[in-house]
């Protein structure tokens, strides 16, 4: 493993002794919060539509997206160190991209990192069977989906990221944490979390989309062709533009047809911040170290995008 210099801000072995904490922070915990949005919004869907909340199943829910999500995260930590990418990326903004730091910097062996993750998604399985026994069997696919495109998202052979499939692949993952809260609660599938969390997808989506720009280079030369990769800088700037688009274009869509209520035209106020980044990624596309604000606007974006779709709905009236 190439020796990587530990820079300020990224964790150490020292910073992290306790073996609780050193795991928890492996999670990523921060980048947690929008799979807690996508489940607001599906449970709020639910809401929406009058059905009648049950508080078990929702906690059970957040709990069970939130240990897939984390365990996503430490799968990929995992196979980006046997591809070699986080090791060889100089230009990463952390905390943002290139990995947790926690294999390079020695804070992780590579095998407590596979163990620790496979163990995560592993937790998930008891939950999702006990909400499908609560709620009906159409969970049960919801569930397996998502764990298949979180697993298949950065393990081979799949490897759906190396293969320009990344942000499909993330879209699909948190549409279905939309859908799956709203069907734990409902027990039947519904057009509403669809109309509601597919903006909120793309925006996830799209966080992915623009922190590929700094690892552009590293994972170019780790074989990892990713979507910027493959279309490169100058061209893959505009992509981020075009999903923005599309996600707030769909959300006027549906309030426009009355598929949801007026008030989440508030969340598409959120497009100030996306566009303000997809400026700066024009501008700045091949300077890593220039993305950062873009990056943070982006995670503002997806976040408050999420909330105040699922407070619109939880809140508002139909037309």
């Amino acid at each position: 493993m190439t020796s990587v210099r530990t820079r300020r801000g990224e964790p150490s072995p020292q910073r992290f002794a306790s073996d609780p904490l050193r795991y928890l922070a492996a999670t990523r915990p921060a980048f947690l919060s929008v799979t807690l949005a996508g489940c607001l919004i599906g449970l709020a869907a639910a809401y929406a539509d009058g059905v009648a909340h049950d508080p078990a199943r929702a906690i059970v829910t957040v709990l069970f997206a939130l240990l897939a999500h984390a365990g996503a995260n430490v799968i990929n930590d995992y196979h980006d160190a046997l591809n070699g990418t986080d090791a060889a990326n100089v230009e990463r903004v952390f905390p943002f991209t290139g990995g947790s730091r926690f294999i390079q910097n020695g804070v992780l062996t590579v095998r407590a990192t596979a163990t620790f993750g496979y163990a995560l998604l592993g937790l998930v399985v008891p939950a999702g069977l006990w909400l499908a026994a609560q709620s009906g069997p159409g969970l049960i696919g919801i569930g397996l989906a998502g764990l298949g495109l979180g697993w298949a998202y950065s393990a081979p052979p799949l490897n759906l990221v190396s293969r320009g499939l990344g942000e499909f692949a993330v879209a699909a993952c948190w549409l279905l944490v939309v859908v799956g809260a709203d069907y734990a609660q409902r027990g039947a599938f519904a057009w509403t979390p669809f109309a509601a969390g597919l903006s909120f997808a793309l925006l996830v989506a799209n966080l992915l989309y623009i922190n590929q720009f700094p690892d552009r280079r590293a994972d170019e030369a780790a074989g990892k062709s990713t979507l910027v990769v493959r279309l490169g800088a100058d061209t893959a700037k505009w992509g981020y533009f075009a999903i923005a688009l599309v996600a707030y274009g769909w959300l006027v869509l549906q309030i426009g047809r009355y598929n949801l209520p007026q008030a989440c035209g508030a969340a598409a106020l959120t497009l100030v911040l996306s566009f303000h980044a997809a400026r700066i990624l024009r501008e700045h596309a091949s300077e890593p170290g220039a993305l950062a604000p873009a990056i943070k606007m982006t995670i503002a974006a997806t976040n408050l995008h999420g909330l105040l779709l699922a407070a619109a709905l939880a809140f508002g009236t139909r037309s």
